[in-house]
């Protein structure tokens, strides 16, 4: 039974009361309470607790229903005004890049007219290029988009055993995009007849441990995530959990400058971004970079060194008692280095595994935003605008510079 406007009430075999205005004041056999504005706060026997603005159920960390009735599909000026929103993002995005940029060829040249001995050294050359880009480049950056319109996830608990869960999957990401990256850079390196530099296992292998601690597990994760899951996923959630994820991610990878990061940057970067989107909390998204990095940046390269592999591999194969005689003098390394490769295996495996159980749940369902984009427009919306077009073009343009230069 119902009456007008937005206002019903209503009765079941069990017995409920509801009345209206947007929102409704229910209870019923289930034992369900909720009152709302444009949503509702629930709780009933099936375990349901819930929210929002938006007007959606939530059960635990795994996912939503939306409710449709709060989802307006943009046509027409809306439309118009959702791709302005998104140039606007991509052309301060592109702006703090290109300030970035020049900021670090200015520090290093100031540097280096100062002291050449001193950027000559690698500790030296990753502080003056960095530091300025963390102090004054990301602020710059992050001053020209804060203030386009955003909308920031509601905040939700992550217990300890999600949170280790996702950290098993976002290695099992990484590891498995980075694979792809490897035999891609490996393949093109074929054609044209040269090796692909990596730079960053250049820079890690030629830097002093403590230097790539502070920028690569320090400053990094916290700088990257506070711009790429605070600045992009907030001005991109109001459009859709999943439009907000796919650019979280997309932008992540490019700005890494260089095809070899791109592929697992991306990976992670979305992944980092869902996890955002679902919890509200950054400090999870940058507990979880800070363990990738150190675990990619100081613990790889450790092993490495331990094992000295490239002393091996630069052996004569013919005089096999000398490989065997170096061998079990480093035997030590050796064995370090199987034990964490069959770790990252693991971790790899149990990973993947739980990549696809999750996927086969629909645990990585992710819910519409208030303002939907139809389907079909989505990619003209939201990339192929005046700013985040010229965004995109910039950074691919300096991976084919990474590539072929």
């Amino acid at each position: 039974m119902g009456q007008d406007g937005n206002e019903y009430m209503g009765q079941n075999g069990n017995g409920y009361v509801s009345q209206g205005g947007n929102g409704y004041v229910q209870q019923g056999g289930n034992g369900y309470v909720s009152q709302g504005g444009n949503g509702y706060v629930q709780q009933g026997g099936n375990g349901y607790v819930s929210q929002g603005g938006n007007g959606y159920v939530q059960q635990g960390w795994n996912g939503y229903m939306p409710q449709q009735g709060d989802v307006r599909v943009l046509q027409g000026d809306e439309l118009k005004a959702a791709r302005k929103h998104f140039s606007k993002l991509g052309g301060g995005f592109l702006v703090g890049s290109m300030a970035i940029f020049l900021i670090q060829i200015l520090a290093v040249k100031i540097a280096d007219t100062l002291s050449p001995e001193l950027v000559s050294d690698m500790n030296i050359y990753l502080l003056v290029s960095m530091l300025p880009m963390y102090l004054i480049g990301i602020p710059f950056l992050a001053l020209l988009v804060w203030r386009l319109p955003s909308q920031v996830p509601e905040k939700r608990v992550m217990k300890p055993g999600q949170f280790a869960v996702s950290v098993i999957m976002a290695f099992a990401l990484m590891y498995i995009a980075n694979i792809a990256g490897t035999i891609l850079t490996t393949v093109i390196g074929f054609f044209k007849r040269d090796v692909v530099q990596n730079t960053i296992a250049n820079v890690v292998t030629e830097t002093n441990t403590l230097t790539v601690f502070f920028i690569m597990v320090i400053c990094a994760p916290i700088v990257e995530e506070f711009v790429f899951r605070k600045l992009v996923v907030d001005r991109a959630a109001r459009y859709g959990q999943g439009t907000a994820v796919v650019l979280s991610g997309l932008m992540f990878g490019l700005f890494h400058g260089n095809l070899n990061q791109f592929m697992y940057a991306t990976a992670l970067g979305m992944f980092l971004a869902f996890l955002y989107v679902k919890t509200g909390k950054l400090k999870i998204t940058i507990a979880i970079h800070m363990l990738i990095n150190f675990m990619g940046s100081i613990v790889s390269a450790w092993v490495l060194k331990l094992a000295d592999l490239e002393a091996v591999l630069g052996m004569d194969t013919s005089d096999m008692s000398q490989m065997m005689e170096y061998m079990s003098e480093n035997m030590l390394g050796y064995l370090v280095y199987l034990l964490y490769a069959f770790c990252v295996f693991g971790i790899m495996i149990a990973g993947f595994v739980l990549l696809i159980v999750f996927a086969a749940k629909k645990r990585f369902a992710m819910r519409k935003g208030p303002e939907c984009i139809p389907k079909g427009k989505r990619f003209l919306t939201v990339i192929l605008n005046i700013g985040m077009g010229l965004y995109f073009v910039f950074w691919i343009g300096m991976i084919i510079n990474q590539l072929f230069a």
